[in-house]
């Protein structure tokens, strides 16, 4: 069984987190840690509470508890997402700051050059944001902002959801069927 760090930081668009929780719970084990306002957000946007993510296979963390497991080397992940990624949270792994359980995992899952995937969820840019994820990204980081592609004619917010996390599934390497291949 794979074995998945997710974190949902306070950007809006917390339907991907929960999306992709949904998608890997029956088939990984998940290491859950939810920032302050990215449980707001769930409250916010979706009525849900951190509770939800306590699941068969997934493991909750409070996001002020750095002393985890999933914040030593030895920790081995298949890959670390977060989503959404705040551009608080982007620049201060950037800048290699671990005040917070999340940003810690970030920056070991980086030392140890596993995989991981940021999804920001901002528009516009500003250059310091650009900065920050060229930063991320030439520490070996993926970037995936969550924006949806319309080649598969969407008939719903859940089909533009899905298209971002298959993405996400594909970079995991794990097989998905929520969103097929492109096919001209």
């Amino acid at each position: 069984m794979k074995r998945f760090i997710l974190a949902v930081t306070g950007a809006s668009g917390v339907c991907y987190a929960r999306r992709l929780f949904d998608v890997l719970q029956p088939k990984a084990e998940l290491h859950v840690v939810i920032s302050e306002r990215g449980a707001e957000l769930l409250r916010l946007e979706l009525d849900l509470s951190p509770s939800y993510f306590e699941k068969e296979n997934a493991t909750v963390y409070k996001n002020s508890k750095i002393n985890t497991s999933i914040a030593s080397g030895s920790f081995k992940t298949d890959g670390m997402v977060i989503v959404p990624a705040s551009m608080g949270t982007v620049g201060r792994i950037a800048a290699g700051i671990s005040a917070s359980l999340v940003e810690r995992a970030a920056d070991v899952v980086l030392k140890e050059k596993g995989k991981l995937i940021v999804v920001p969820r901002e528009a516009p840019f500003s250059t310091i944001h650009l900065k920050n994820m060229l930063a991320l990204d030439q520490a070996g980081a993926l970037i995936l902002p969550a924006n949806p592609g319309f080649y598969n004619n969407p008939k719903s917010v859940g089909d533009l959801v899905d298209f971002v996390v298959a993405r996400i599934l594909d970079q995991l390497g794990v097989e998905q069927d929520i969103m097929p291949p492109y096919s001209a």
